[in-house]
């Protein structure tokens, strides 16, 4: 696979584009296709740019085509909210089988979220895949787990999304999900024994220099405490603006104080929570995002899972040895989760430096339910702050502050309706379960009739409005809306 960041083969002309503000969103710039080799585009860019005539946007539209860029799928004929997202599966299918620009290749064909994001997304695909399986589609959900596959054993990861500028960073890891959730749609344990290397290496990515630490240490996405534990953490190799929000992180960079601005502003988008209060040391501005000094609730029990899955696929192949190991790895995670992300009530981030857990009160708090790691007493404690805190009329919402981030109040994503509603489910709190669904449907439903259209993010406080906030407009389409919403009206 080709690394080559051809956004570094054209950084001058990019910067210029970026900070000129020839578009209004400065993804379009990362997306478009070179029409002409880059060196001859460079050449013509250093010479006619001197020219008094001269305008960008008109040169970047001469040498850049912008495929796909933008997508706005529209209701037919008052359709029934389903049918329409059975249309939608349709609409939003891409194929990749060749590099174009920073958009990498892959062997299958995918599921895009819509808006403004015509890539494979890593997490969205999990959700999207449980509406694929309402929907029968169990070839497109094999399409997603081989393309995921594909990148871990050509990348060593799945990245953020599939272009080249992600390739410093991966997103939660819902791979061992992914298998869970196809092998109960077709019954077949082989899906565990096939993938077994995949989930090897991904592990592996998660790892990787576990064994350099010191106590109290952290090197890429491992952290040891100073009991000498080791947990995960949210990481990004670079410690450069994002291409795809390269002015506004050189803006938001200028007043902060952190030498790792960019890196912690990255690693936050590897948590699929770009932003939130939760990273900010002071809950309030951007520029205190902290990612790197937190260990996160979500991530280490998602690795809890992709470990107990590699135990399971060592036990079906007889791999006692490898069975032992990642038993024996589940096994003193899921202490270490109780451990360092239990503050007596509920679930929270810890913080590395300060050796205690974040003030941050937040949705991720559902995983330990979710996955079934919380004992009786700790989901009852959880489920009691979720209904206080966190439900309102249009669903649950992500943080208890609102700081105008998407990821923070009102804004109601559909991962958490469904982990939240499954949470319930899974210790007994139908009444809570069926509460977080209604609202939640309740509320698509609302927009789907006004609008024609599903969204990205729903407003949970005020259902007659549309959700906002963030570095871009609502978008529509949308991938995990449509699956989270299938799902949770079948069950």
């Amino acid at each position: 696979m080709n690394n080559q960041l051809y956004i570094k083969e054209i950084q001058v002309l990019f910067d210029d584009v970026q900070k000129s503000k020839v578009f209004e969103d400065q993804k379009m710039m990362t997306d478009a296709v070179p029409l002409f080799p880059i060196s001859e585009i460079n050449a013509k860019y250093e010479l006619e740019k001197q020219r008094e005539s001269f305008d960008l946007k008109s040169f970047v539209m001469s040498n850049f085509d912008f495929l796909g860029a933008k997508i706005s799928i529209q209701r037919e004929d008052h359709l029934p909210i389903e049918d329409h997202i059975e249309k939608l599966w349709d609409e939003l299918t891409r194929t990749a089988y060749e590099e174009k620009g920073t958009l990498l290749k892959l062997p299958k064909p995918y599921v895009v979220p819509g808006g403004r994001f015509n890539e494979f997304f890593y997490w969205d695909s999990y959700f999207i895949m449980l509406g694929l399986q309402v929907s029968g589609r169990i070839e497109m959900m094999e399409n997603i787990i081989e393309n995921c596959s594909y990148l871990i054993q050509n990348v060593g990861f799945v990245p953020n999304a599939s272009r080249t500028h992600f390739l410093t960073r991966s997103q939660p890891p819902y791979f061992s999900l992914m298998l869970d959730l196809l092998f109960e749609t077709t019954k077949d344990e082989n899906i565990y024994i096939r993938y077994h290397d995949t989930l090897e290496k991904e592990y592996a990515f998660w790892m990787d220099g576990k064994n350099d630490l010191d106590n109290d240490s952290g090197i890429k996405r491992v952290v040891k405490t100073k009991d000498g534990d080791i947990l995960n953490r949210y990481y990004d190799a670079e410690n450069t603006p994002r291409p795809e929000s390269y002015l506004i992180d050189i803006e938001d960079g200028e007043n902060a104080l952190n030498e790792e601005f960019y890196r912690n502003i990255r690693s936050g988008c590897e948590s699929g929570w770009d932003f939130s209060s939760r990273w900010f040391a002071d809950g309030e501005n951007i520029q205190t995002i902290e990612t790197l000094n937190l260990a996160e609730v979500d991530l280490n029990c998602l690795l809890w899972h992709l470990e107990n899955t590699l135990a399971k696929s060592s036990a079906f192949q007889n791999l006692t040895d490898k069975e032992n190991y990642f038993l024996e790895r589940a096994a003193s995670r899921r202490q270490m989760i109780d451990k360092y992300f239990w503050d007596g009530k509920i679930y929270k981030d810890y913080h590395l430096k300060k050796h205690t857990q974040t003030p941050s009160e937040h949705i991720a708090a559902l995983y330990p339910l979710f996955l079934k790691l919380a004992d009786e007493e700790q989901a009852k404690s959880v489920a009691e702050i979720i209904a206080e805190k966190f439900l309102y009329q249009g669903g649950l919402v992500t943080t208890t502050k609102k700081t105008g981030q998407q990821w923070d109040l009102p804004n109601a994503w559909a991962p958490y309706q469904w982990l939240g509603f499954k949470a319930m489910k899974n210790y007994g709190f139908d009444d809570l379960a069926e509460k977080i669904k209604n609202n939640w449907c309740s509320n698509v439903e609302r927009v789907y009739n006004n609008t024609g259209k599903l969204m990205e993010k729903y407003n949970a406080l005020d259902t007659e409005t549309i959700a906002g906030g963030g570095e871009y407009p609502n978008q529509d389409g949308f991938g995990w809306t449509n699956g989270i919403y299938l799902t949770l009206k079948k069950n």
